[in-house]
């Protein structure tokens, strides 16, 4: 009986060891499993916004009229650009400038006397501001007519009335063959066109 005593108390030591080491290892298990279920989850397919390809389709609407409409995903726009042509009469508008506001000066370019004067009067019968009359700077074969800045109207005029040509009505630059004639609105010059066709007197230009 004494030599049986000792072997249970040996057995007794060796379960506590056993339930020591088996309690360990559950203890490291749970720990390894809380571990784990409490990492984040990567995914590797990153996620994306489905894309939505608006659509555009043209319709007519009525003549003169354009339609479109562009839906993208539930929501819809409609726009609406009508065309239309308004026919309207041209209006033209025209200015007429009284004779007594433009100022002529007439030059004589020939070697005859008296032309400037004689034209001075037959143009002033007109109504026109008529200046002193003078003498051109050449002597010219064709009688010109030269008008400054707005002054075209009176200027065709005045050709009109002496026998000027049209294409010889011209605007007033420092080419025109007379000389202090600033501030004067058109330039009269007789050339020897007109000497011949003309009543002369015998004054001077």
């Amino acid at each position: 009986m004494d030599d049986e005593q000792p072997q249970t108390g040996m057995s007794a030591s060796l379960s506590v060891v056993r339930a020591a080491v088996v309690l360990a290892v559950f203890v490291v298990a749970v720990a390894l499993l809380v571990d784990v279920g409490t990492r984040p989850s990567v995914s590797s397919a990153p996620s994306s916004a489905p894309t939505t390809v608006p659509t555009t389709t043209p319709t007519t609407a009525g003549a003169g009229a354009s339609s479109t409409t562009t839906t993208a995903g539930a929501s819809s726009t409609t726009t609406t650009a009508a065309h239309g042509h308004k026919k309207g009469a041209a209006s033209t508008t025209t200015t007429t400038i009284a004779p007594s506001s433009v100022t002529v000066a007439v030059a004589n370019a020939t070697s005859t006397n008296g032309l400037a004067a004689h034209y001075t009067t037959v143009i002033g019968a007109g109504g026109w501001k008529m200046g002193t009359p003078i003498d051109a700077a050449t002597t010219e074969a064709t009688s010109a007519v030269y008008y400054a800045s707005g002054y075209q109207e009176p200027a065709a005029s005045i050709a009109t009335t002496i026998g000027v040509t049209p294409t010889q009505v011209l605007p007033l630059t420092t080419a025109t063959p007379v000389s202090g004639v600033t501030g004067v609105d058109v330039v009269v010059v007789i050339g020897a066109d007109l000497a011949s066709t003309s009543t002369t007197t015998t004054a001077s230009s």
